[in-house]
């Protein structure tokens, strides 16, 4: 189940539990629905309530990444834990997404 928040021109999406094959759709359709709307220039991910990551959840991440840039959005990541950021950097996508180490330091350079 992901929750989605909203804030000005930021669409904050923040799936929770395992991010794999059977929560990808409903993940894929939450994310581009953010990205499609018009009221957000920004869509960050949260990742802090997500247990695991596996290749359909990092699918439907970089589908939206692509989807971001064609829209002249920005996608961002923050909360990766320690496990998923490895994931990341074996795919060396971590030097595709603006990875922030908290929400906190997402906003900092955001505001």
């Amino acid at each position: 189940m992901q929750s989605v928040l909203v804030r000005p021109q930021t669409a904050i999406v923040r799936p929770c539990g395992c991010l794999n094959a059977a929560s990808a759709p409903q993940f894929q359709t939450q994310l581009t629905a953010a990205i499609l709307s018009e009221h957000h220039s920004t869509v960050l991910v949260d990742l802090s309530q997500a247990e695991a990551l596996d290749s359909a959840g990092l699918m439907v991440l970089v589908a939206a990444l692509r989807l971001a840039q064609r829209r002249s959005k920005r996608l961002s990541l923050c909360s990766v834990s320690a496990s998923t950021r490895i994931i990341f950097e074996m795919t060396q996508l971590d030097r595709v997404f603006d990875i922030f180490e908290s929400f906190t330091a997402f906003e900092l350079v955001t505001a």
